[in-house]
């Protein structure tokens, strides 16, 4: 594997695998690589011959710049992961390769991502467009792997490539968890011990409203029981706890064939999302 910070040796690179018929993938990270993140990885490689992983902690999608500084910077520990899985580059640009003098462009997904999260971080999902977009093109290429834990992320990419017409098919991969529930993330690096065996809370009621739901059950009240129980376990607060269609991101009211429960909570200063789908 090749670490590679300058985008001239990276298209370089890349178009020479294309003159070579070799298809290409991407796994877009910011770093703090976890399991989940190598599952991405190991579906690049069983799809696509090459695969490039990108690490740029992207500054453009933190609204809040305490979280920024917080977020972390596991670079040397990260190329160690990946080095056994036959990733064929690390691309690592600095900030001034993805944001050079003078940038003035924003990509905006109007809807998709003014709900959920977008609600809660003005500005984030412009930011998260923005440097995907880059990385599809800086990669340019053909097969691009997210994450389904961020779905609505996942959403707004899918609805940026369709919009803007890039050649890149995007294919979501399932929430990788660990063995009490918690969706694997980078953030839980920051949850403190007592934190971290509260936390899988999130998940078990999320877990019994969903059933509920799908019973036939008031899904208003199904979804004030959990929000209760998770701030009894522990949790600071509930940004949001929705029943929603999973790829318009309208709101339900009821249990439906492409309704997910989306959830954002706070613990221990640390803010976590996860999502199932009632189906």
């Amino acid at each position: 594997m090749r670490t590679i910070r300058d985008l001239s040796v990276l298209r370089t690179r890349a178009r020479d695998w294309r003159e070579a018929g070799e298809s290409v993938a991407v796994v877009p990270t910011m770093g703090a690589l976890h399991e989940g993140h190598l599952s991405l990885v190991a579906a690049a490689k069983a799809a696509c011959d090459r695969v490039i992983v990108t690490l740029f902690v992207n500054p453009k999608q933190f609204n809040n710049p305490q979280d920024l500084a917080k977020y972390p910077r596991t670079e040397a520990t990260d190329a160690a992961m990946l080095q056994p899985l036959g990733v064929d580059v690390l691309f690592a640009p600095d900030a001034s390769v993805v944001y050079p003098d003078g940038f003035l462009t924003k990509v905006t997904v109007a809807r998709l991502q003014d709900v959920l999260c977008g609600a809660h971080r003005p500005g984030h999902f412009d930011g998260v467009a923005t440097v995907v977009t880059k990385l599809l093109l800086m990669t340019a290429a053909d097969t691009a792997f997210f994450g389904e834990k961020d779905w609505q992320q996942l959403q707004i990419i899918r609805r940026l490539v369709e919009d803007l017409n890039i050649p890149v098919d995007v294919v979501g991969c399932p929430t990788l968890r660990e063995k009490d529930g918690l969706a694997m993330s980078s953030r839980n690096q920051r949850l403190s011990t007592a934190d971290r065996a509260r936390a899988p809370a999130l998940h078990a009621a999320m877990m019994k409203a969903a059933e509920s739901a799908r019973a036939g059950g008031d899904v208003t009240a199904s979804l004030s029981a959990a929000r209760d129980a998770i701030l009894e376990a522990g949790f600071a607060e509930v940004d949001y706890l929705e029943l929603r269609h999973g790829a318009t991101l309208e709101p339900l009211d009821r249990a439906a064939p492409e309704a997910r429960l989306f959830a954002a909570a706070w613990i221990g200063g640390v803010r976590l999302i996860d999502n199932i789908p009632l189906a």
